[in-house]
């Protein structure tokens, strides 16, 4: 599996900011429903769904809420840089600035575990992380994402 597969060029964006968490939620709601022919209400709720089970603030600025949803053919992703961090009750407290939304059908099971595997490996680098932080273009945006060394899932 590869990034390519996952993210659209244009589900990469760049907001200037999100005011809380469930406004970030309504963004990566408005991109999936334009670029995979979601319903936006249906992935917004499904985020908050697994949001409540723990948050998906894994630290460093990064966040990675995923979901799955009903009708979904393949697992897909959505990639937002916030101008303006925010809070996201992070592991490490820290705000987030970085985040990498990941949705998935209700039955992919192991396709959704390598998608979200390969979204946190690349994530981690700090490289990665560095670049995307350093950059305002989202076609720049999406090359950094896709041509991360991490590319390959197991």
């Amino acid at each position: 599996m590869e990034l390519t597969s996952i993210l659209k060029p244009e589900a990469v964006k760049i907001i200037g900011k999100a005011t809380s968490k469930k406004r970030l939620f309504q963004s990566l709601g408005e991109v999936v429903s334009a670029c995979y022919d979601l319903r936006s209400d249906d992935s917004v709720e499904a985020l908050q769904e697994r949001e409540n089970l723990g948050p998906t603030g894994v630290g460093h600025g990064v966040a990675l809420p995923h979901a799955r949803i009903k009708g979904l053919d393949s697992v897909c992703g959505v990639f937002l840089k916030i101008e303006s961090p925010i809070d996201f009750d992070s592991v490490d407290r820290q705000p987030v600035d970085l985040v990498f939304a990941l949705f998935a059908p209700l039955d992919s099971g192991v396709d959704h575990l390598k998608a979200l595997a390969l979204v946190s490996r690349t994530m981690r680098d700090s490289n990665v992380c560095a670049k995307l932080r350093a950059n305002t273009d989202s076609a720049t945006l999406h090359a950094i994402l896709t041509e991360a060394p991490s590319i390959q899932a197991a």
